[in-house]
């Protein structure tokens, strides 16, 4: 009560009038940081910004859900090491949207009571009446409904957060499948550890929404939060709800893991880069879904990509082209032929046939009202390595594929065609998926993101029962778990493992656990010239991560001491960090520091003709969590033609656990352009026993931006 008091004297302050101070006054936050929430006018926010106890003011942006074998592909096998006396105590926080606990990944067979710490409470709701030792603690949010967001109920309507919370902290489910897709044991990361949702999301969330989730879930007791959702603009720090939520999760030793976006494979495009968050990308695994097309009775067959639950059988369909099937008097249809866009199909000559379409990715919906009975759709994107559901048989194909097609049709009398069930084929892995968003990030120069990659390409989980595979009322397939893609997938993935670090390691920072994962993660082979901008750090190796060797810690007043270099003030910071902070009187230039003691090491350049050669030190301190009487001798690896890469000193002898040691590392080299792609090289620490091995990755590129 007294946090809202003195927001509501803030307030009314600021515009001159209480009553219209109470009227205009959403919600206060007071259990783990200090704000509120208001409907303002432009000027008056503006006014509001000017008060001297004020931060930041920003606006509710509108963030978008970043949407079994994946935990064998990274070592987590059922049969792994386990400390099930912390993982049992170990509580994740979920944001996102809502949970079906009804679900069998969510049964809490063989669990006790909630840990001791735990101090949240089970709010019920239409559709959600208990928790249980699994899912111990459930919230809703319903402070913004001006996009019809989250009622308050905790109860799942999406399927998303059902999906992320069971890839976490799933029980084992034997014969978990989507319709006898994808069949296995069902599992989470670390399945005896316990769930607590915050629902912050429905289709979309919103940063007020997600601020009370932090703010709820830091004071109940979490170890972990876990957030798939991002996007939107990105001003700074103090300006954006995720990374403000984040950092107070950080003062209390909680890490934040988040994915970072599904707007690959352009580069500049990474969300959620505050470096106190874990940004995690989506790698694909080693198998993917294809859906077998069979042309004519006599004609070819090839490979599609979808989630097709059903096969046609041995009954050839009729098959006809959108761009013959098209709407005479439709405009969309002159502008965009043979695209299936709402109304640009004729329903005379689709009905009963498979339609060709050029495009259009929400044409199964616009054709299953039409009486169509499949979909073949040209996809220019790009993106066939992840398969998604449609409410019709539906085969995404290329648009060489789509071209052969079309020949076929126009030079048969009765075309026909086959669309069998989705079936699952072995690929190499892993790789970067094509719509995990890529680095570099816009905002720091000194930071590399994403962290790292983890597997979030056709990611078997929960679901809910209250909405069909798509989500769409024409839609009549409901099921207990589906298939997913994105780095809303992946990000469960590292959330997880960092609970499976903390299960052995609770009284490690998030820091800490961060750079374990981090210097333990393996490179892809991708072929982009910005390969650390696609993966970071690389795919995370969580049983290897619990034995790192080195870590590379970082506290509060690391971040601090960051974000003064990034021209923060001791007035911007205070209401933020909660104490008076001293910045330097002068800010270090970028290219002669990056001014934190991050796990991997980037700088973005000025291109030539606003650049000389380049000349940067990188500082570093690492931590023996490793053992005793140990020696570390580092190796510079990569394409390094052309430059000079230094380590100084280049062994490092600890002779306690928990003893630190610096050094740094000196890199010099020509002038970068766009042409040359990135510098691209390693440093790692192998300890003279051969059991360690401590890698970080260099990259030194020209700024995009610039």
């Amino acid at each position: 009560m007294a946090a809202n008091n003195r927001h509501h004297n803030l307030l009314s302050s600021v515009l001159g009038d209480e009553e219209l101070a109470r009227s205009v006054r959403v919600s206060s936050f007071g259990r783990s940081f200090d704000g509120f929430s208001a409907r303002l006018l432009p000027e008056e926010a503006e006014r509001l910004k000017a008060h001297p106890n004020v931060v930041s003011v920003f606006p509710n942006q509108i963030r978008e859900l970043h949407t079994t074998r994946s935990w064998d592909l990274i070592g987590v096998t059922q049969s792994v090491r386990r400390n099930l006396k912390f993982e049992r105590d170990v509580i994740v926080g979920v944001l996102d949207t809502g949970i079906n606990v009804d679900a069998p990944s969510f049964n809490d067979k063989g669990l006790g009571p909630p840990p001791a710490k735990w101090k949240g409470i089970c709010q019920e709701g239409a559709n959600f009446n208990r928790c249980n030792n699994k899912v111990i603690g459930a919230r809703a949010y319903a402070f913004d409904n001006d996009h019809g967001e989250p009622a308050s109920s905790p109860c799942d309507l999406e399927g998303h957060g059902s999906h992320t919370a069971s890839t976490v902290a799933g029980s084992l489910v034997q014969g978990a499948s989507l319709y006898g897709l994808m069949k296995g044991t069902a599992r989470g990361g670390v399945p005896s550890a316990r769930i607590a949702m915050y629902k912050v999301c429905g289709k979309y969330c919103t940063d007020l929404n997600i601020l009370h989730g932090f703010d709820d879930a830091i004071a109940d007791g979490v170890d972990i939060i876990s957030l798939s959702a991002g996007g939107g603009p990105f001003a700074g720090y103090f300006t954006d709800a995720i990374s403000i939520g984040s950092f107070h999760a950080m003062r209390k030793g909680v890490l934040t893991s988040v994915a970072a976006g599904n707007s690959g494979p352009d580069p500049n495009t990474v969300s959620n880069v505050a470096p106190w968050l874990m940004t995690v990308g989506a790698s694909g695994t080693d198998r993917q879904l294809v859906t077998p097309i069979t042309i004519g009775r006599d004609g070819f067959k090839t490979l599609g990509n979808s989630i097709n639950t059903v096969s046609s059988g041995k009954k050839f369909l009729p098959l006809v082209s959108g761009r013959t099937a098209q709407n005479s008097s439709s405009n969309d249809a002159k502008t965009f032929p043979g695209a299936c866009i709402d109304g640009s199909t004729s329903k005379e000559m689709v009905k009963g046939k498979v339609v060709l379409c050029n495009g259009a990715i929400e044409g199964d919906s616009v054709l299953k009202r039409d009486g169509a009975l499949g979909m073949l759709m040209a996809d220019y994107k790009g993106e066939l390595d992840a398969a998604y559901a449609f409410v019709l048989p539906t085969a995404m194909i290329t648009p060489e594929r789509y071209l052969a097609i079309e020949r076929y049709i126009n030079s048969t009398k009765n075309p026909q065609v086959l669309i069998h069930k989705s079936r699952s084929i072995h690929v190499d892995s892993p790789f970067v998926a094509s719509f995990s968003s890529r680095g570099p990030d816009r905002y720091s120069k000194t930071i590399l993101k994403p962290d790292l990659v983890a597997p979030g390409v056709n990611i078997l989980g929960a679901y809910t029962n209250l909405a069909s595979l798509t989500s769409s009322p024409l839609d009549n397939r409901f099921s207990n778990f589906n298939i997913m893609s994105g780095t809303s997938m992946a990000c469960p993935h590292a959330t997880a493992a960092a609970a499976y670090i903390k299960s052995f390691h609770p009284d490690w920072s998030p820091a800490a656990v961060k750079s374990a994962l981090m210097t333990t993660a393996s490179p892809i082979k991708v072929p982009e010239k910005q390969a650390e901008y696609a993966y970071g750090s690389g795919q995370i190796d969580p049983t290897r991560a619990v034995d790192p060797g080195l870590v590379y810690d970082l506290t509060e007043d690391d971040y601090v001491r960051f974000l003064c270099n990034m021209g923060y003030n001791r007035v911007m910071m205070k209401p933020i960090v909660g104490r008076d902070v001293a910045c330097p009187l002068t800010k270090a230039k970028v290219w002669s520091s990056d001014a934190l003691n991050y796990p991997s090491m980037n700088l973005q350049l000025p291109i030539p003709g606003t650049g000389g050669p380049v000349a940067a030190v990188f500082w570093r301190t690492v931590t023996n969590v490793g053992a005793a009487n140990a020696t570390y001798k580092a190796e510079v690896g990569g394409d390094v033609a052309g430059w000079s890469i230094k380590v100084v000193p280049e062994t490092l002898v600890f002779w306690e656990v928990n003893e630190r040691k610096s050094f740094r590392v000196m890199v010099r080299g020509p002038p970068v352009n766009i042409d040359d792609g990135v510098l691209s090289a390693s440093v790692e620490w192998r300890d003279t026993e051969g059991r360690w091995s401590v890698r970080s990755p260099i990259v030194i590129s020209a700024d995009l931006l610039t």
